[in-house]
């Protein structure tokens, strides 16, 4: 059986838990071969759908029987069954808990009943205080194992993992599906999390990457003793071996200062802030069902560098929203030339099955959205390749990740930069280090958002 995984840092670790799983039931993983494929699939976007469907239609071609999960799965379930006979199965999160005994069906020729979707946020209590009681009657990955057994196998040896801390979301914003397929937000209990991050130091892992929908959530559906993420953070941070803590995807309107300064000011926790902004005009946030507006993100910002004025802040934000004018765009662009973001996601509207922005009026044709992701990317390019040239001469720590094609140079990451999305430090002559290193260097030039450092020291 292989395992193949779409989409974000979220699917990474369903993915692992799924590995767990399945070792459990006798299934062994490879790379070639597979009599099975399970495809973990994404349904965030239309590009990510078309992803998970070519990905799908690839693994059939191989000959072996194929099964897909995940985001797409949950959401459409018979639907996408249907439309896609070359997929053996399509089974959802609820089926997670016996999937070694469905691929044993699948693999001989047992038919098995495809997923029929339902919206998650009605399976759990409105009210969050009863959800943890609620909780393990309803499938959430990530949830369940209980802080004396991790149910997780790791599917690479990579000196940073992400570590699931909750799941799901209460917000409603109007362009966004991904709370009627990920359900309601429900924090793990922190001895949980604790237990599979020491778990992970033992495995090799130096960071931990911190995800979930919406971090600052976290606690809120927990007894108060129990504490939010404010407590948890130095409990991570201390676990032997663990050298950097990381949050992602915080919601600026419930970022608090006290949370801003347990980021900033806790020992190895990264002074990084993944702040998911959206836009910053008024008008266009209400219709988003946001909350915010340029100087109250920009406020922010100022106080996030006041404890930290080397912190990495970043975020991504949706371009041609139905009802955006020249004025809000004009807005959006005052606030990323004054906050000055390390890194900066665009991503032009697109319609989304099932949501509120999918009936707006105000409706910008294709054309239009195009021309304003090209201006305010543009924009971006210029401001965060600034941004990294205003690190030139500074310090910073990197985590080595990789080496470089002529093996005299490595590749890690500063503090301020997250896997994948933010950039990368290119580390000179560094052929004395290895991948999981940690080493201080100094920033001496810059390659757009990335950084090229000399070694200091260890």
């Amino acid at each position: 059986m292989s395992l193949l995984t779409l989409g974000c840092a979220r699917n990474e670790v369903d993915s692992e838990e799924l590995a767990g799983r399945l070792g459990e039931g006798g299934w062994e993983l490879v790379d070639e071969g597979a009599d099975v494929v399970v495809v973990n699939t994404c349904g965030f976007v239309e590009q990510a759908k078309k992803d998970s469907v070519d990905t799908l239609l690839a693994a059939s071609d191989t000959g072996a029987k194929v099964v897909a999960v995940g985001c797409m799965a949950e959401r459409y379930g018979k639907e996408l069954a249907d439309s896609l006979p070359e997929a053996a199965a399509v089974l959802g999160f609820d089926q997670y808990n016996d999937l070694a005994e469905r691929l044993q069906d699948v693999l001989h020729g047992k038919p098995v009943e495809s997923h029929v979707p339902v919206d998650r946020r009605t399976l759990l209590p409105i009210t969050p205080v009863k959800r943890q009681e609620a909780k393990n009657d309803v499938q959430v990955p990530g949830h369940g194992w209980g802080p004396t057994k991790v149910q997780r196998k790791r599917l690479d040896d990579a000196p940073v993992a992400p570590l699931k801390i909750a799941s799901g979301c209460d917000r409603r914003c109007s362009f966004c599906a991904i709370p009627s397929f990920r359900g309601a937000f429900v924090s793990r209990h922190p001895d949980e999390v604790v237990a599979e991050a020491m778990w992970l130091a033992e495995n090799g892992v130096k960071e931990l990457f911190l995800v979930s929908e919406n971090s600052t959530s976290y606690g809120k559906d927990l007894p108060r003793e129990q504490g939010a993420l404010e407590q948890l953070l130095p409990r991570l941070a201390s676990i032997p071996g663990v050298e950097r803590v990381r949050v992602s995807y915080l919601q600026p309107a419930e970022t608090k200062p006290s949370l801003v300064a347990a980021i900033a000011k806790t020992d190895k926790v990264a002074n990084y802030f993944d702040m998911s902004f959206q836009h910053s005009s008024e008008h266009v946030l209400r219709r988003m069902r946001r909350f915010g507006d340029t100087d109250s993100f920009l406020k922010l910002v100022w106080q996030i560098r006041e404890h930290a004025p080397e912190a990495g802040i970043r975020s991504n934000f949706i371009v041609g929203f139905p009802g955006e004018t020249e004025e809000d765009l004009a807005e959006l662009e005052r606030f990323l030339t004054e906050a000055r973001l390390d890194a900066v996601g665009i991503f032009g509207y697109s319609d989304e099955d099932g949501t509120e922005a999918e009936d707006l009026d105000g409706k910008l044709d294709a054309d239009t959205i195009a021309e304003r992701v090209q201006r305010i990317g543009n924009l971006v390019e210029e401001l965060t390749s600034q941004r990294a040239e205003d690190r030139v001469g500074t310090e910073v720590v990197v985590l080595i990740e990789h080496e470089e094609d002529d093996e005299s140079d490595c590749v890690g990451r500063a503090e301020h930069q997250a896997p994948e999305v933010d950039g990368e430090c290119i580390v000179l002559d560094a052929e004395h280090l290895k991948r999981g290193d940690l080493v201080r260097c100094r920033v001496v030039d810059s390659e757009g958002v990335d950084l090229v450092c000399e070694v200091l020291g260890t």
